[in-house]
């Protein structure tokens, strides 16, 4: 987690007198033109933390504002870092790496979220939870704080997605006010730019099996009198292809198996000879698609496997048990066999097309009966070939592993 930061402390302000010690709560607000809010957030931040008794600092991660946001940072004793990058993932990313304190709350600044609730935050934190995520829905959402199709549809279906992939106890995975312990988050190595940092928090925190907890907090409508930044189909989208990316079980190896095995058992039904399905009459055009299924299907399945292997090696996601027992017992020597098995037996069922091409002098053919040992011929050499060159690529990525 990097990004090119600066920042800015007035001298005579109690953070810049208080440089050199370490809070032990960072609120981390990150800021593009949120000059109309910015001031009551940092002040509930800053009063709430004193009536507290909580040691604590407020940093303002300004993403190039160009209203005078970090002059009113500055004015009501906050720190600036100013990121460079765009994207509210950055801007987040470049305020964690600058706070001081061992627990960060984030929080965003246009006033929706009440800073008052830092305390939830730090007491969860203190019990040894790694990261302690606000749930709106069960602290509240008032009157026009969130559009319908974001409370109804974006957040829960979005939500939904997250647990079901990935098994996360998190019940809102987009609320922007969270705490966590900043050495566990750094050692993420969270990486995306964008909204989609937000569920890249959760679903990473639950790969590397961090102690997760929820508080309920609320959400009010923003103080703002501009459009809020946040883009619902563009950054709905993004947060979805993150969830998809991080999964390839359901990208990949879940769909290519249901297809793999439906492609199986259509050919199974058909090699007899023609189907009657009501009206319909299914012959060897019907197993060509199957063919296809299979192929297709195992190619899916295939993905599965090579975008794990690179995840793990490149850091993405922590190490697979489950796999490493499968690479135990599934070598290369193995896949060698199994590919060269499934060639011998395409082979074989050519050369058999090949001699029944001969006994008419390498004539015309009745396709309804030649196609239905051909095709089946076909797909097995092409999926040994397939498992061949997929062991060869698995042992390569498996060097660089070890």
């Amino acid at each position: 987690m990097a990004t090119n930061t600066l920042e800015t402390s007035r001298p005579g302000t109690p953070d810049a007198e208080r440089a050199d010690e370490c809070p032990e709560v960072s609120v981390v607000i990150p800021c593009l033109d949120e000059a109309e809010t910015l001031a009551t957030c940092i002040e509930k931040a800053k009063r709430t933390m004193q009536e507290r008794e909580i040691q604590g600092e407020v940093v303002v991660a300004d993403n190039g504002s160009t209203d005078g946001s970090q002059e009113i940072a500055l004015r009501c004793g906050a720190r600036v870092v100013h990121v460079k990058e765009k994207g509210y993932g950055s801007a987040l990313m470049g305020g964690i790496e600058a706070a001081r304190g061992k627990y960060i709350i984030m929080g965003d600044g246009d006033d929706s979220y009440d800073f008052r609730h830092v305390p939830r935050f730090v007491e969860k934190l203190r019990e040894g939870y790694e990261l302690v995520m606000g749930n709106r829905f069960q602290g509240g959402i008032e009157r026009g704080a969130m559009p319908a199709l974001h409370r109804y549809l974006g957040n829960p279906v979005l939500s939904g997605i997250g647990r079901l992939f990935f098994h996360s106890p998190c019940g809102d995975f987009h609320c922007g006010l969270r705490g966590f312990n900043r050495e566990a988050i750094r050692r993420l190595s969270l990486r995306t730019t964008g909204m989609e940092f937000a569920s890249e928090m959760v679903v990473k925190a639950t790969l590397y099996e961090l102690r997760m907890a929820e508080v309920p907090t609320t959400l009010s409508p923003d103080g703002r009198s501009r459009p809020p930044h946040l883009r619902s189909w563009r950054d709905g989208w993004r947060h979805l292809r993150f969830l998809l990316m991080y999964s390839p079980r359901w990208l990949f190896l879940y769909p290519g198996a249901g297809l793999m095995l439906l492609g199986i058992l259509l050919m199974l039904w058909l090699l007899p000879g023609p189907r009657q399905l009501g009206t319909l009459t299914l012959d060897v055009h019907t197993l060509v698609y199957a063919a296809a299924m299979i192929l297709v299907g195992f190619q899916a399945i295939l993905f599965a496997v090579l975008s794990k292997v690179f995840a793990v090696t490149a850091g993405l996601v922590p190490p697979s048990p489950k796999l490493e027992r499968l690479f135990r017992r599934v070598t290369l020597e193995v896949g060698l066999f199994v590919g060269a098995a499934l060639i011998a037996g395409g082979l074989l069922g050519s050369v058999v097309a090949v001699g029944i091409w001969g006994r008419v002098s390498f004539g015309p053919l009745d396709p309804l009966k030649t196609l239905r040992l051909v095709i089946p011929a076909v797909v097995a050499s092409a999926l040994g070939v397939q498992i061949v060159l997929a062991s060869f690529f698995l042992s390569i990525m498996g060097m660089s592993r070890k």
